[in-house]
């Protein structure tokens, strides 16, 4: 049963390599942290650079042109 606890055993002549990780463990958190900040900065960036569509809702049948025609004739 003491066997099945065990991860590697040791063979005699070879010494036991440590574990390699991608990212190192102490850090892992702040990598991810980073990564997620630098993915909403993205999203940001992108919302932000097109183009601003025309003020709205407008009413039914209303048209921009007779509008501002109308206003002028008022004033």
């Amino acid at each position: 049963m003491a066997q099945k606890n065990r991860k590697k055993e040791r063979q005699i002549g070879k010494p036991i390599e440590p574990e390699k990780h991608l990212i190192d463990p102490k850090r892992k958190n702040s990598v991810w942290t980073i990564l997620i900040l630098i993915i909403l900065i993205v999203f940001f960036i992108i919302n932000n650079t097109r183009e601003v569509p025309d003020q709205g809702p407008y009413p039914p049948g209303y048209k921009p042109d007779t509008a501002a025609q109308q206003l002028q004739k008022y004033q």
